[in-house]
């Protein structure tokens, strides 16, 4: 029963992304499982940095076995670092049909870093994508979803389309930057393995059963709204060999629904961009700025 909200008798559209961050980690401290464990500052932590490696020596191939079996093409956020250290992978995932997107150079905040400054930071995670898998990334996502008040004008700036640090709705919609059409494409932190497992210990039936639920309720409401249901996954946290068989047996769930299709985050923005229904929204950063110039010292600095 397609409304006309997606075209092609699309009811629900799927948005999964696979986060790619294994080698741009920091060298010392980096999150993990074992950070409640305390270190002495300026030690390496083995462990944790294993845990990483697993992402990419494990965890990343199985899962794109699972997304090649069921015919799902997801979006990976790639750190520059990390797809220098392993540009093999980051071939593999385009050359299967994924979306390379970009994550920063190194999977550190950026919140505090000047327009040059970030302009940098942003450009040179997008050359190594380019190195290593031919393409240019059009979509972003910074660590943590924490940007600047710059960070929209440097990715329309460097070409970019989109990007999805924003969870405020069920769909995509398109913001002003600079007065030109700019596309988000909401994330998740809900439906986040890294949040509900590490963060708030979900067993894989926990986590199975909200995607289900979750599910449920936006196909019901998608017979009226165009709905998008965005699920984020890591390599190292949901490539482990029994979350894996969890989160098949939601994509045969899912999938068995008349009209639900999975799509790549850039074919969700394209779409979101040429059709004028498109919901419409503030540019947070833009209205940011405009509070700080009618009350007071902004706290952070611009120099663009």
């Amino acid at each position: 029963m397609n409304q006309g909200f997606w075209p092609d008798d699309i009811r629900l559209v799927l948005s999964f992304s696979m986060q790619f961050e294994a080698g741009g980690e920091a060298p010392y401290s980096p999150l993990g499982p074992l950070h409640a464990f305390d270190m002495k500052p300026g030690y390496p932590d083995f462990p944790t940095r294993s845990w990483y490696r697993y992402g990419f020596q494990e965890g990343a191939q199985r899962l794109m076995d699972l997304f090649d079996k069921h015919k799902v093409k997801f979006t990976s956020h790639m750190v520059g670092s990390a797809v220098d250290r392993t540009p093999s992978l980051a071939k593999e995932i385009v050359e299967r049909g994924h979306e390379a997107a970009a994550h920063g150079r190194d999977w550190v905040q950026q919140y505090d870093l000047q327009f040059e400054d970030e302009k940098k930071f942003i450009e040179d995670n997008v050359k190594s994508i380019e190195r290593a898998a031919g393409v240019r990334p059009v979509g972003y996502n910074g660590a943590a979803m924490r940007g600047t008040i710059n960070t929209l004008k440097v990715l329309q700036d460097l070409g970019f389309k989109y990007h999805i640090d924003d969870v405020s709705r069920d769909e995509p919609f398109i913001i002003p930057v600079r007065g030109k059409d700019f596309a988000v494409v909401p994330y998740s932190l809900t439906l986040n393995d890294i949040i509900q497992h590490e963060t708030y210990n979900f067993s894989s039936g926990d986590f199975e059963r909200q995607l289900k639920d979750e599910f449920d309720q936006l196909y019901e409401e998608a017979a009226k709204r165009r709905r998008m249901m965005s699920v984020s996954t890591h390599d190292r946290v949901a490539g482990r060999p029994f979350r894996v068989r969890s989160l098949g047996r939601f994509l045969e769930y899912a999938l068995g629904h008349e009209g639900v299709v999975a799509m790549r985050k850039d074919q969700i923005a394209e779409i979101a961009l040429a059709d004028t229904a498109t919901l419409r929204d503030e540019n947070d950063a833009e209205r940011w700025e405009k509070w700080e110039s009618a009350n007071g010292e902004p706290k952070i600095r611009s120099v663009s």
